[in-house]
Formats: C-alpha cells, sequence, structure tokens
C-alpha cells in the first residue's frame, strides 16, 4: 500500500521545476537565463530526488550527461517560468493548497506523508513552491496552446477512414459502473467522503442505504466517488469502461446473470458475493462490428486524439520559441566542453 503512495510523490517530484536564485557562496551558478542563476546546489538536490537511491553507480561521464539534461530541464522551465509572470499567470495560493490536498490525500496521516517526502529530500514546503511553479507552467500552456486547439470535422472523418480498424469491436462489449461496499476495513478509505464500512452488518446497511438513494434518484457517479470502496473506479465514478463479452464469462455466475438482465441506463439490485456488496450500472451496450463515424463516443475519442497530439507539438515549438528568445549562459556545459580541452 505504501508503495502506491510513494508512486503519488515521486509523480509530484518527477514534474516539479527545482531551481532558483543563488550565488558563488551556495556552491557556485550552473546556469543562467536571463540574469536568473541556477546554482550547483539546486541542481544536486534535483537529481537527489529524481535519482534517489542508485543502485548501480554511473561513470563520471553518465553522472555528467545526467547533470546536463537535468540542468536542461531546469532551464527550460526556468523560461517558461519568467514568460508566465511576464504576463501574470503565477498560480494562487487557493490553486496551490487543492493541488497539494491531491497528493496528501493518499497518506493516513502527515507523518507519513512527510516521511514519503523526506525520502526524495523534499519538505512540505518546498513541495508547495514546486506545485506553484507547475500549476504557473500549466496555466501558461492553457492559455497559449490548450485553449487555442481545435480540431474540424474534416480532419476528424479523414482519422476515421485512415485508422477504421481501430474502431472495430471483435465481440460485444458492455459500458459498466459499479458501487463496491466490503466488511474489511481501507486504509485510507478511496471515496471522497472518507466513508467505510468495517464489518458485515455495517455494509450491509451501508449498501442498502446507497440502493435506496439511487432508487430517490440520486446520480450513480456521485454516490460512488462519495461511498463506494473499490480504488480503481471509485475515482472515476465507479466507471468500469468496455468490458468485452469473454470477459463477462469469467466473473461469478450470478454476477453475469446480474448483468445480462440489465439494459442501458438500468441499475441492478443489491449483489452480494462472498461479503462484497455491489451495484451495477449498465451505461452502454456496444454491439460487434464496426462502430460508425456518428457514434458520439468515436468522435469524441478522435477528437481527443487529435487534440492531444496538436497539443504536445504546440508545446514543443512553445519551448524551442521560448528558448531561442532567452539569453542562456550553461555554466556547467562550458566547463565540461573546458575540461575536454575543446574551448576555443
Amino acid at each position: 500500500m505504501m508503495q502506491s503512495y510513494r508512486a503519488v510523490i515521486a509523480a509530484a517530484l518527477l514534474i516539479a521545476g527545482l531551481s532558483g536564485c543563488g550565488d558563488a557562496a551556495d556552491g557556485g551558478v550552473a546556469a543562467v537565463v536571463n540574469a536568473y542563476r541556477i546554482t550547483y546546489d539546486e541542481l544536486e538536490d534535483y537529481h537527489r530526488q529524481q535519482m534517489p537511491g542508485l543502485e548501480d553507480p554511473p561513470s563520471a561521464e553518465q553522472s555528467r550527461m545526467l547533470r546536463l539534461n537535468l540542468l536542461r530541464e531546469m532551464i527550460d522551465r526556468q523560461i517558461l517560468l519568467q514568460k508566465a509572470e511576464s504576463v501574470g499567470l503565477v498560480a494562487v495560493d487557493d490553486e496551490v493548497d487543492a493541488r497539494y490536498s491531491e497528493f496528501r490525500t493518499p497518506f493516513p496521516s502527515d507523518e507519513e506523508f512527510e516521511a514519503s517526502l523526506r525520502e526524495r529530500g523534499m519538505s512540505p514546503a518546498e513541495l508547495r513552491v514546486s506545485i506553484r511553479r507547475n500549476l504557473t507552467i500549466e496555466k501558461l500552456f492553457n492559455r497559449e496552446i490548450t485553449s487555442r486547439v481545435s480540431v474540424a470535422e474534416p480532419e476528424m472523418r479523414r482519422y476515421y477512414e485512415e485508422n477504421s480498424a481501430s474502431f472495430s469491436r471483435p465481440e460485444p462489449q458492455l459500458h459498466l459502473a459499479q458501487i463496491v461496499v466490503t466488511a474489511e476495513a481501507e486504509s485510507p478509505p478511496p471515496n471522497l467522503l472518507n466513508d467505510d464500512a468495517t464489518d458485515r452488518k455495517a455494509a450491509s446497511e451501508k449498501i442498502t442505504m446507497l440502493a435506496q438513494r439511487l432508487a430517490a434518484g440520486e446520480a450513480f457517479d456521485t454516490l460512488a466517488q462519495n461511498y463506494s470502496e473499490d480504488p480503481a473506479s471509485t475515482p472515476s465514478g465507479g466507471d468500469l469502461g468496455f468490458i468485452p463479452q469473454s470477459s463477462l464469462e469469467k466473473a461469478p455466475v450470478l454476477l453475469r446473470r446480474i448483468v445480462a438482465a440489465l439494459s442501458p441506463g438500468e441499475t441492478s439490485p443489491v449483489v452480494e458475493i462472498d461479503g462484497v456488496y455491489r451495484i451495477i450500472q449498465c451505461i452502454e451496450q456496444q454491439p460487434a462490428g464496426l462502430r460508425d463515424f456518428s457514434d458520439p463516443s468515436v468522435q469524441q475519442e478522435i477528437q481527443e486524439t487529435l487534440r492531444n497530439r496538436k497539443d504536445q507539438l504546440l508545446r514543443s515549438a512553445f519551448l524551442e520559441v521560448a528558448r531561442s528568445e532567452a539569453k542562456v549562459e550553461n555554466l556547467l556545459a562550458k566547463q565540461i566542453v573546458d575540461s575536454y580541452g575543446l574551448a576555443d
């Protein structure tokens, strides 16, 4: 369980741009970006956070190459930060607090959260600084690129025609969602309300309450996010995605019968198997064969694919232009060149 918690912090740090001002007194200057200095101490901090506990120490050349690459990341992020700050897009405290809470939530206690941060060589305050920088860059990209990317229908249709095989289903599929309640304690509970049934009686009462609220018209996905105890599906409102018919045949007989009787939009009664209580919702049924271009899910899939392609291309181009406009002095690179006697 704790491995998954640590993965959350690792993901946070992999996107963290840790750079700042400094001088020779704190280890010298590794690079200068428009008069903004990135120190060697900060580069080493970033190196420790990105590469904790390497089992096989790299060679001298590999170590220098790694630091050059990490410094390049820090330089690029500083260029983007300066660009964002120049147009007033710095992330505000409420945005930072919300993102910080996302990283903190999976941990049972502040102590375990902070211990995981220490393993990465970071304090809570430093994580907040990194989050602010990441959010600031996100805001820049969203305003300058993502908000301007559009996909026209002719592009979508052309993509569909060129990739029609990927829209063919070899067998019928069901789009299902579920609410799960167990008699076992979950640590931490995966739902938004931290609501957890810890014995069979509590689980039975909880699933009955949820069935009643569904019958009264409350939204399935909202109840799933607030109360379901399945770590995999709860964050997405219980959504299990499309499940092939052959996969359903591996499920318990009772569950297969319940699912087979559902029509799109219908919700099952409570199903109890081995102490696990479920309510299943059938969202959609997809027959085997080629999905038509007019299918809304097909169009959404194509649109997301094409938008992501354009977004990634434009982000790369945007950064290249920003680099060309910035005044950058990579002192580490110069030092390496000098050490091999390649300087002019």
